[in-house]
């Protein structure tokens, strides 16, 4: 899981250096990203002899699914393009949360009052980062939100995702929704398109390995751990990536920004202890 979220943080670092270099637009960065990532997985399909397609792409649960990646993908990297990673990768933590939040709403799971308390606090901390006020408001922290949401929405759906779809097929399937996220943005962007620089191009390159390496390794973690185990490892990104935003874009995010990411982990922790909890003593464990 460490691994994973390593992965994931170099990936949103190479995204944010690559389109925060003037030499790629965040549509086209976004694109490309999604062209990389799809190649990596289908590539790496056609190794272990899996179909690249299936049915099950366009029905239902995979669709709604490929719906909020979408929705996902398309804020998220205009947040790494605009906004403060330490203030993206912050708010990105309370995807677990939502997914509760809608497990409970829409799957109709059982979530105790500790942990609707757990959820409360931590969508608090969400408030301090984001700061609704005349005064603190940067709106460019809407687009973490419907990013985070968005992947809230995609991770409740992959519950509900046919399991003859593997994750390397999901995978295949996540890129492509990029793709058209990236696609999404270009058609809102002032300039017309151009080409990325060599340097540009590499650190999208890098993106994409990163993102693969992150997938793989989540995937791993999830299917052979104990969820109360590994699960709260998770917040391991915001830590790696606080490091990346200080060191390598010069970020210093302020105290209340940071007491607002405490909040965050702690209450996902606990709620994820508390899931991992009940689903052992449901399974006799």
């Amino acid at each position: 899981m460490v691994l994973a979220m390593l992965g994931f943080a170099i990936e949103d670092a190479f995204f944010k250096a690559a389109t925060g270099t003037g030499d790629v637009s965040a549509g086209v960065g976004t694109m490309l990203f999604g062209i990389f990532g799809a190649g990596f997985f289908a590539l790496y399909a056609l190794w272990i002899k899996e179909p690249l397609v299936r049915r099950a792409y366009i029905e239902g649960p995979l669709l709604i699914r490929s719906a909020f990646e979408i929705l996902g993908r398309l804020f998220f990297a205009l947040s790494l393009a605009f906004a403060p990673l330490s203030t993206t990768s912050a708010i990105l933590q309370a995807a677990p949360l939502v997914v509760t939040l809608g497990a409970a709403l829409v799957l109709k799971e059982q979530v105790g009052l500790r942990r609707w308390m757990a959820m409360s606090v931590g969508f608090v901390g969400v408030l301090m980062i984001v700061r609704p006020t005349p005064s603190g408001f940067d709106a460019t922290a809407i687009f973490a939100v419907l990013g985070m949401i968005g992947f809230a929405g995609r991770d409740l759906m992959t519950r509900a995702s046919p399991p003859e779809v593997s994750a390397t097929q999901l995978g295949i399937l996540g890129f492509l929704m990029v793709f058209i996220a990236g696609v999404t943005i270009t058609l809102f962007e002032p300039a017309s398109l151009a080409a990325p620089s060599l340097p540009a191009l590499a650190l999208l390159a890098g993106t994409g390995l990163s993102g693969l390496i992150g997938y793989s390794a989540l995937t791993k973690a999830m299917r052979t751990g104990e969820v109360s185990v590994v699960a709260p490892f998770r917040y391991a990104r915001l830590l790696i990536a606080l490091v990346f935003a200080y060191l390598v874009f010069g970020e210093r995010p302020d105290a209340l920004t940071l007491i607002g990411a405490t909040l965050i982990v702690g209450s996902g922790v606990y709620t994820l202890v508390r899931s991992g909890r009940k689903v052992g003593a449901g399974s006799g464990r």
